[in-house]
């Protein structure tokens, strides 16, 4: 679920609880978490519902309940409410910072490498390219391993899971983890 940065502002400020949107079927559930910006969210509750009513609007941020159906307008699906609310800091955070890894730690990303890897061996070349060319853009690194965008992202994505990058503005950089361990890799 995509949550704009001005409702992620809110929801941070204690201001949001409730989003709306229009599903085939729930794009969250109950119980689980969510990623973002601001930190990891907390998903309490994912309703069907077939009204908002005034409170619903203003616990989700808005004025009227008519200027939260005109942003759902358009929208196919059916509609759900989902009550959340900003649960810690992204836990990747920490996990980047520790550049003084231990044995089992490393061990451990090791191994989860060797699983992303599969397939097809991708990520030592691309800690390796992003070490090479911080904050340089997705397309141009992609574009210098032959791979497309979109694809080359989603896997820089499971780096960042493990704690081992950092998105930039503009690009990515290795954490201090990525760094330690792409020592540890180019000393074998």
């Amino acid at each position: 679920m995509l949550l704009n940065r001005w409702t992620l502002d809110g929801i941070a400020a204690g201001r949001i609880t409730l989003v709306f949107r229009r599903w085939r079927r729930p794009g969250v559930r109950a119980g689980g978490t969510l990623l973002t910006g601001i930190g990891l969210l907390a998903i309490e509750d994912v309703e069907a519902v077939a009204e908002i009513s005034e409170d619903d609007a203003r616990a989700a941020g808005r004025d009227t309940r008519e200027s939260l159906l005109a942003e759902l307008s358009g929208r196919n699906g059916q509609l759900y409410r989902i009550r959340l609310r900003l649960a810690g800091p992204d836990p990747r955070i920490a996990l980047r910072a520790q550049a003084d890894l231990g044995e089992p730690e490393l061990h451990d990303i090791e191994t989860r490498l060797m699983r992303l890897d599969a397939r097809r061996a991708w990520t030592g070349a691309t800690l390796a390219l992003i070490a090479a060319h911080p904050a340089r853009r997705a397309p141009e690194l992609a574009a210098l391993l032959g791979r497309e965008t979109l694809p080359f992202k989603q896997d820089v994505r499971k780096l960042k899971a493990l704690g081992l990058t950092e998105s930039l503005t503009s690009g990515y950089r290795l954490s201090p983890r990525g760094a330690a361990l792409l020592q540890r890799l180019s000393r074998r």
